[in-house]
């Protein structure tokens, strides 16, 4: 199945649309709670993959925002989903008093799911989260503060991450989530938040799509790389050639606050460190100045940190030793997977 687009305008031809579709993307002409606002301040655009429940609990809080309903919509993108997300998208809209649209299309990777979301987004500014995130009440309050006070089109909002408070929280996911985890400079590499402390701004390796908004007008200029949306670097892409080709300034808002409703496990890890190994060919191909491969005698080292002895030992050290040798052995795995996938 295609893309499937559903004009918003009123009137019998998107009726007509919508029957031969056989889905229930266009809201009710007849319900003013849907009607749709021109003039509204945000899109939220969300990519779902096999996640309804997760997904069920993301656009629960997305209704309850302390924000005026008129001033926002939902957009879902349904990267091809196999388990019941288009049932369960029909059933919240009709609950929602908010307007709440989604699309269908074949899988083909969030970047691809995002670039649609941000197609058909009509408000001023577009917030892009995962499904698996739950925001607080106040956080397009706290989104909506920074752009207010910082309007040009290329500043954009960052706002916090971290692990939702119900899910056992083990000392990997406390390493993946501090990014000075060893000697206040290395550590995990789900988030990195500790290193932005006290600071205002942040770089474009912090253009993390869990969380973040942007001015429409922006997004539709630069869109994410399609290339890259099957290795999970879509948004690091995105965020380098945002800072380099239109002077992206990223302002950090501790207050926006979101949780990952995502517990992480060590095949989670194993299959992370792997994808980013494999990444790292590729956006140095298009990107070598970003050094995000790492020379050959860095590679030595990472060889010596991750033999099987120096990572028992590292273990005996400190955990999170233990952990960074771990996380450089299976980096190491998706570099020669990556060598042998393009070659």
């Amino acid at each position: 199945m295609g893309l499937q687009l559903v004009p918003r305008q009123g009137g019998v031809m998107r009726d007509k649309i919508c029957q031969l579709l056989f889905i229930n993307t266009c809201p009710a002409r007849r319900d003013s709670r849907l009607v749709y606002n021109l003039s509204m301040r945000f899109s939220i655009v969300i990519p779902t993959y096999n996640r309804s429940e997760k997904l069920k609990e993301c656009l629960k809080a997305l209704f309850d925002q302390d924000y005026p309903k008129k001033e926002y919509e939902i957009i879902v993108v349904d990267d091809g989903s196999t388990d019941n997300t288009p049932q369960l998208l029909k059933k919240m809209q009709k609950l929602s008093h908010v307007p709440l649209y989604f699309f269908l299309q074949p899988n083909q990777g969030q970047g691809v799911a995002r670039n649609k979301g941000i197609q058909e987004a009509h408000g001023e500014i577009i917030l892009l989260i995962g499904d698996d995130i739950i925001a607080t009440p106040q956080l397009l309050k706290e989104h909506d503060r920074t752009h207010k006070n910082h309007p040009e089109e290329n500043s954009a909002c960052l706002g916090f991450i971290t692990w939702h408070p119900k899910l056992n929280q083990t000392p990997l996911m406390e390493f993946m989530e501090r990014g000075g985890a060893i000697l206040g400079r290395f550590g995990g590499h789900q988030f990195a938040f500790d290193l932005l402390e006290g600071k205002e701004t942040a770089d474009y390796n912090f253009f993390y799509t869990s969380n973040i908004s942007l001015k429409s007008v922006l997004l539709k200029k630069f869109k994410f790389d399609p290339w890259f949306s099957g290795y999970g670097w879509e948004d690091i892409e995105l965020g380098y050639r945002l800072t380099r080709f239109a002077g992206l300034t990223l302002y950090y808002e501790p207050n926006a606050i979101v949780f990952h409703d995502h517990a992480m496990t060590m095949e989670d890890f194993v299959a992370r460190m792997r994808n980013i190994g494999r990444s790292s060919r590729i956006i140095n191909k298009k990107y070598p100045e970003l050094n995000k491969m790492p020379s050959n005698r860095k590679q030595t080292i990472f060889r010596i940190l991750s033999h099987p002895l120096a990572i028992k030992f590292f273990k005996l050290f400190s955990r999170n030793f233990g952990f960074y040798a771990l996380s450089k052995k299976y980096f190491l795995e998706g570099l020669n997977e990556g060598y042998n996938e393009n070659n």
